[in-house]
């Protein structure tokens, strides 16, 4: 999770200022703000996370220590494959995480039908991701979507309108999961050539080829 800092600095001489920093990960902000209390003219620190929450360095060093047992720092990769002819669609999604100080990765796909276009294959091969993180224990945490599809890119993050009622009712299944689970979604388009793990997950899915793996990098 990325939080901001707000501190207050006092002077020798007794003169306040307030700083604001940029976006971090927390054990830096951790970091930063335990060097900065060393001078001895660190008046206060507050952390502020991606729902705007506020946080103590007590509180977030007791967050912080709890949450390297957990998966954290997740970024998932989606994409759908669909088939005009068939109307059959390959579902894939890699995830990348964090736990207890290591890297992990899970690759993992779908065969699914009654999927009409591909655009709904997409919006399917995210809500698949949503639910992988489901079965990791992913809960009330900040996670990054990252994918090829502008449609579904653009509509989730309120950049696009969603006219088509199936695109609309997928959205809304997807915002409807997040919400149970907690998350806090960050979006991000990429090209389909820095999305080739997940294109290629989707193709072997549409090929009757089944991948579901979880390995330490």
């Amino acid at each position: 999770m990325n939080i901001r800092m707000e501190l207050i600095y006092k002077t020798s001489k007794g003169v306040e200022t307030r700083f604001f920093s940029d976006e971090m990960k927390m054990e830096k902000a951790i970091l930063i703000a335990e060097d900065m209390d060393k001078t001895g003219r660190l008046k206060k620190v507050s952390f502020i996370d991606v729902q705007n929450r506020t946080w103590s360095l007590k509180e977030l060093k007791k967050f912080v220590e709890g949450l390297q047992t957990e998966p954290h720092h997740i970024s998932v990769y989606f994409d759908g494959g669909f088939d005009q002819n068939t109307k059959k669609s390959g579902l894939g999604c890699v995830i990348y995480y964090e736990q207890n100080g290591k890297q992990f990765r899970i690759r993992k796909n779908a065969f699914v039908e009654d999927i009409e276009t591909n655009n709904e294959a997409e919006y399917a091969a995210l809500y698949f991701g949503l639910q992988e993180l489901e079965d990791l224990g992913v809960h009330h945490l900040p996670v990054r979507f990252i994918g090829d599809s502008q449609v579904v890119i653009n509509q989730l993050s309120g950049d696009w309108p969603c006219y088509e009622e199936a695109l609309s009712k997928w959205a809304d299944r997807v915002e409807d999961k997040m919400k149970q689970m907690g998350i806090h979604p960050g979006y991000e388009a990429i090209s389909r050539k820095k999305n080739r793990e997940a294109d290629h997950l989707a193709s072997q899915a549409l090929e009757g080829v089944e991948i579901s793996s979880n390995i330490q990098l």
